[in-house]
């Protein structure tokens, strides 16, 4: 079962500076939008071509598929190594990752926890995201609200932010 006290322990095993990832952030500066959105019943909705719906379109949402989108034309990761808000399980509890891509063997690579513009990137996102990798461990940890995004590597049991986004290698 997953506690505060286990949560705690990764958080220190992984040897995180919270302060630290302000010095090290990936600049984001998003592709021109070309989303399919329309109106249903009064409230905006955007197509999502990796979960082929609709879905409602919020400002995490919005954070999301601009982040996918500057993944995809960006750093040219295929739209086919994303996952979208799928369903983990932490001891009993279900819950949601946001985004996570796979490498060209399609394992787990990379994990993303977006937020709306509005949300301050702190310990309490990290964290979420850090409940998230006990599930689905990956190499890289990013957290993003659409200003700013911080991505942490991890290699052997420890985790450093780092200063860039990682490359996809494709085979």
């Amino acid at each position: 079962m997953l506690t505060i006290s286990s949560l705690l322990f990764m958080f220190e095993a992984f040897q995180f500076e919270i302060t630290d990832y302000f010095a090290c952030m990936v600049e984001l500066v998003f592709p021109e939008p070309d989303f399919k959105i329309r109106d249903y019943n009064g409230r905006p909705e955007l197509f999502d071509v990796i979960r082929s719906k609709w879905v409602a379109l919020g400002p995490e949402e919005w954070v999301r598929q601009n982040f996918i989108q500057w993944m995809v034309k960006t750093n040219k990761i295929p739209l086919s190594a994303i996952a979208v808000e799928k369903q983990l399980k932490l001891g009993q509890e279900s819950r949601r990752f946001d985004v996570l891509v796979y490498d060209a063997k399609v394992q787990p690579w990379m994990m993303v926890e977006c937020k709306s513009m509005e949300v301050k990137l702190d310990e309490a996102v990290l964290m979420q995201l850090l409940s998230y990798h006990v599930a689905i461990p990956v190499d890289y940890l990013v957290i993003t609200n659409g200003i700013t995004c911080h991505v942490a590597e991890k290699k052997n049991g420890t985790a450093e932010w780092v200063p860039f986004f990682p490359k996809y290698i494709h085979s």
